[in-house]
């Protein structure tokens, strides 16, 4: 059996993802495939509208065969950490490709502007710095350089302003470092762009336009495969709303201001210099997007402010998320018959341990993972009368 690999949030399944994989089992010929997917908190440094296993359900009843689960350390972490480890996740899931949604459409665009930068780093490098310099951020350094070789060196190039070409390109990148043999492919993106609010009159819209349409109580039922659209439905109706960071703020808010400005700075992504401008709005804010509007400044990007957040919320730490230099395991979220079939005959293949009984295991990468299911949970309990679960007594979801 051969597998695709697909790099998810999910948030939420909706009919642009069904789009994505059945355009990748049918371009890579794939057998099946294999999502690996953020947990409770997501790249862009927020907590998953709904969890883990909510979204585990929507895949597998939509074309999924096996989801498993990118640990914190990398869902959470920039865009070229966030790839690597979820490559390295899918290549030792012996996947003979892996497709990614991308504005650009075609393959080659990304390996000429892979070849562009590598063997031009040195001056690459050099200009990104020379950027900085000027006090722009960081993702406008890195556009500036790029701008400015591909100018020196013409050629058939992507467009890195676009998100998702952005996360493509560091896709390959960590696939050419880690020498996989998994084969690169890249899915058109049709009908709605990342940042755009929904239309009735089309099928298809973004995750962000979806979320932000929940949130406005508007009916999103024509952007979702059915399960998807009960599965939310069901969720709603279980605990009253959706998470988010204005869910959360009382508990995000205490997170602060139970520590003094210098031991905010020990926390993961917190920049010197931030740790007064921390305590000084979350004291004043009565809501999250006051205190971001408050916090936010051009020296750093929302997403950057939102990991910071997301580190102190979960009490992550420098120490402990650099304490890690590459994926120890394989955390097994659900599967489906075939996928099960994959994981019988390619067990010897697989190249990490693959988990599914949590509280057998110790591992300190896992034990991230399980501490931030456990924040999640505990904002969860914020507005919801349910029992919810713990993580570590948790199986597999089985389709």
């Amino acid at each position: 059996m051969q597998a695709v690999g697909l790099v998810v949030e999910y948030n939420p399944f909706h009919n642009g993802h069904f789009h994505h994989v059945q355009e990748a089992k049918r371009v890579t010929k794939a057998d099946i495939a294999i999502a690996v997917m953020s947990g409770q908190f997501l790249q862009r440094g927020e907590p998953a509208l709904v969890d883990k296993w909510t979204r585990t359900k929507m895949a597998l009843a939509s074309g999924v065969d096996i989801v498993i689960e990118l640990p914190y350390v990398y869902s959470t972490a920039p865009a070229n950490e966030f790839a690597r480890g979820a490559i390295t996740l899918l290549d030792s899931m012996n996947c003979s490709a892996f497709a990614f949604g991308s504005e650009q459409g075609t393959i080659t665009p990304f390996l000429n502007t892979f070849s562009l930068i590598e063997s031009n780093q040195q001056q690459y490098n050099a200009s990104i710095q020379q950027a900085m310099l000027t006090g722009v951020s960081y993702p406008q350094a890195l556009h500036y350089a790029y701008e400015t070789l591909k100018v020196a060196y013409p050629n058939d190039y992507i467009d890195l302003a676009q998100p998702n070409n952005i996360l493509g390109f560091h896709y390959i990148e960590a696939a050419k470092a880690l020498d996989s043999t998994m084969q690169a492919v890249t899915i058109q993106r049709i009908e709605a762009g990342y940042y755009d609010d929904i239309n009735q009159e089309k099928h298809i819209a973004s995750a962000t336009g979806i979320r932000k349409a929940l949130f406005d109580h508007q009916d999103v039922c024509n952007f979702l495969p059915q399960p998807s659209y009960t599965a939310l439905c069901n969720w709603q109706a279980l605990h009253g709303k959706f998470m988010s960071w204005e869910a959360l703020w009382p508990l995000l808010q205490y997170a602060i201001l139970r520590h003094t400005p210098s031991q905010l700075t020990a926390f993961a992504d917190v920049q010197e210099g931030l740790e007064n401008a921390l305590a000084k709005h979350a004291k004043t804010s009565s809501s999250y997007a006051e205190f971001m509007a408050n916090l936010k400044s051009k020296r750093y990007t929302w997403t950057r402010l939102q990991r910071m957040l997301t580190h102190i919320y979960t009490g992550v730490t420098k120490e402990q998320l650099h304490a890690f230099n590459n994926p120890t395991f394989i955390r097994l979220l659900g599967m489906t018959e075939n996928g099960q079939r994959y994981l019988s005959m390619h067990k010897k293949q697989i190249g990490l341990p693959l988990i599914s009984r949590v509280a057998a295991t110790k591992d300190p990468m896992l034990t991230l993972d399980i501490q931030a299911t456990t924040m999640y949970n505990l904002g969860l309990r914020l507005f919801s009368t349910q029992k919810i679960d713990e993580d570590i007594k948790s199986p597999p979801i089985r389709v």
